[in-house]
């Protein structure tokens, strides 16, 4: 039972979801204003914060699909910010990595974007931005460990969905 002046889950999930969609389109726009699409933009930016990366790790860490992954590449490729080198470990593997040209554009638009969303977050303290991490990193973990799934590919959450599910509701 909620007491006066709690907020519930839901009303708490909004806010985070319009939130996280409001820095989103900051982060977005302050992208589109240095003249770089939010793709290529997290392409070359894991590049430039881990080194040289296959197609399919930059997939892993950026969460893009596998056709806009190569139409990115391919794009960075022709505007010389990146190459693809042979990998020494698979001959039929290979590995992107930033050009002196990529380096320099990536590094101009990360100053700005981060100058950006430190504009945005100035609302917050230090003391509140380092709380509000601590929050977020511990409930995007905890919700993250609800949706792994176990050997027959069922999510912890689907288990507890079809518990829920038998139940009546009161009348």
């Amino acid at each position: 039972m909620l007491m006066p002046g709690d907020i519930d889950a839901p009303r708490l999930a909004i806010v985070l979801a319009r939130c996280a969609r409001a820095v989103g389109q900051v982060g977005e726009e302050s992208v589109r204003a240095a003249g770089m699409c939010m793709t290529d933009f997290v392409a070359l930016e894991a590049l430039l914060s881990k080194g040289r990366l296959s197609i399919t790790q930059i997939q892993d860490k950026v969460g893009l699909a596998s056709g806009s992954m190569t139409a990115a590449v391919d794009r960075l490729e022709k505007k010389g910010f990146i190459r693809r080198t042979p990998s020494s470990t698979d001959r039929r593997a290979k590995l992107l990595e930033l050009t002196p040209k990529g380096r320099e554009t990536v590094r101009k638009v990360f100053d700005h974007h981060a100058a950006v969303l430190e504009e945005t977050m100035q609302v917050l303290n230090s003391t509140e931005k380092r709380r509000l991490h601590a929050l977020l990193k511990k409930l995007g973990l905890y919700a993250a460990a609800k949706i792994l799934r176990d050997d027959r590919g069922t999510t912890r959450l689907e288990q507890q969905t079809k518990g829920a599910a038998n139940v009546t509701p009161a009348s």
